[in-house]
């Protein structure tokens, strides 16, 4: 168990960490400044993590951002010293499991446990500064007021049922891309002409209404006149004869646009869930672990969400379309591409990138294209680019991955039970379970609450 034992305090509490990136340095910075003792080792030897083993340590952490090292680490701990605390940063659900499997006496946290609330929350409403479940059921945030920050329990944040079903309405049949509109109006041009025909044989002619549909379709599959003759009035036969030309056009149109939809990647849908949405939505860049979790979270409150990823071969996009998250393939500093997404009508756009400058890059084109829309960006280790380019254009949120992820798993480390952490400015907060909210910088306020004596 990762909780203090009745009567600790954190200066009291011996962590031993191992990892080597900023990530790692965020941890311990945090952790040192709360007043725990840490022993840190970089990438060890076994018999150097055998001899940091002392008595004395409460809680290991090992931190990376490479599955396999962490496991090999986790394991190699557990070898040494069985049953002490561990606390692991793991992205893949299945080496996560694998590890609780193994490993009963550790704690696997991955980083999207611990960016979602942060990102989730700007990107729902603008006073919010962290959203995530609560342990009842329900969500709980952390609004900024004008009053100081305000913990507000089950926020309304869900899009209206009216309004949902409204926008999903609004979403179909509207393809985004040019091949796909290309087999939509063929479509809808063939059909608008096989009607025609069949109304006209069956007003005109006098042909009962089945043979004057057998007719039509007789058109449609190989351009005949079906019983038109000279004796059929004048107008029939101009309207006839410009039906035909146009069905040489409407089939180039679909049979084209049906090609390429058959034989390119694609993870949209003209209906249905994967359609993608046009008003109130939000925009995901990047489909990395957090960009999923962060799509299915919003999805879950009724907001509409489209993923943009550059590439095919990335390792979440099956599990995307598993999920019925519709992913648009492109780079999202594109302007057409934005807004080919009607991003002025959306309700934010959030780039989750790992390239921080790749972010801000996606910032800088959705301040062009819709100057007045909410945006919110993942930032790390870059900090004075984060600053100015958030100061230049008015980005609203930036969730930097050090500051929350080092201190959420600093905050679980010393066992304080944080359920999000989050930042506003420069300074950094703990949102506990209970609804209490502290600054990370008062090591005093965050110690657990001494417990009743008998």
């Amino acid at each position: 168990m990762l909780a203090p034992e009745p009567g600790d305090d954190l200066e009291s509490r011996h962590l031993l960490l191992l990892g080597e990136d900023d990530l790692a340095e965020a941890v311990a910075l945090f952790a040192t400044a709360w007043g725990a003792r840490i022993s840190r080792l970089s990438a060890p030897s076994a018999k150097a993590v055998n001899d940091a083993l002392t008595a004395d340590v409460d809680v290991v952490v090992i931190v990376s951002r490479e599955d396999i090292w962490a496991l090999r680490y986790a394991l190699l701990v557990e070898h040494a010293r069985p049953g002490i605390s561990l606390l692991v940063t793991l992205f893949d659900k299945t080496v996560a499991s694998e590890v609780v499997r193994s490993v009963p006496n550790c704690t696997v946290i991955s980083m999207t446990d611990a960016l979602v609330p942060a990102l989730l929350g700007p990107c729902v409403a603008e006073r919010l500064l962290t959203l995530c479940p609560s342990p009842k059921g329900d969500y709980l945030g952390v609004a900024h007021t004008p009053d100081g920050l305000r913990v507000e329990s089950s926020p309304q944040v869900r899009t209206g049922s009216g309004r949902r079903v409204w926008h999903w309405f609004h979403a179909q049949i509207r393809p985004v891309d040019g091949s796909t509109r290309a087999l939509l109006v063929g479509l809808v041009g063939l059909l608008g002409v096989f009607l025609l025909d069949t109304v006209l044989g069956a007003v005109v002619l006098g042909e009962p209404l089945v043979a004057a549909a057998w007719h039509s379709a007789m058109v449609l599959t190989t351009v005949d006149g079906g019983t038109a003759d000279g004796h059929a009035p004048v107008w029939y036969l101009v309207l006839s004869t410009f039906s035909l030309l146009c069905v040489l056009g409407f089939s180039a149109l679909f049979t084209a646009g049906l090609v390429d939809r058959m034989t390119s990647i694609r993870f949209t849908g003209i209906v249905g869930a994967r359609a993608v949405p046009r008003r109130g939505h939000v925009i995901v860049v990047g489909l990395g672990q957090v960009g999923v979790r962060l799509c299915l979270e919003l999805q879950r409150l009724g907001i509409g969400v489209v993923a943009v990823e550059r590439d095919h071969g990335a390792a979440c996009v099956p599990l995307a379309k598993s999920l019925g998250i519709p992913v648009m393939f492109g780079r999202a500093g594109d302007r057409f591409l934005l807004r080919k997404l009607a991003l002025p009508r959306a309700r934010a756009i959030v780039a989750v990138s790992s390239d921080v400058l790749e972010n801000i890059a996606v910032a800088v084109a959705a301040r062009a294209v819709a100057p007045d829309q909410r945006i919110v960006l993942r930032a790390g280790g870059e900090e004075d680019v984060t600053s100015e380019s958030q100061s230049l254009f008015r980005i609203a949120t930036a969730c930097d991955i050090n500051q929350v992820g080092g201190s959420y798993i600093a905050a679980t480390a010393l066992g304080l039970g944080p359920l999000a952490t989050f930042a506003l400015g420069h300074r950094v907060h703990v949102l506990h379970a209970d609804g209490r909210v502290h600054d990370a910088a008062e090591c005093v306020d965050l110690c657990p609450p001494p417990r009743a004596q008998r």
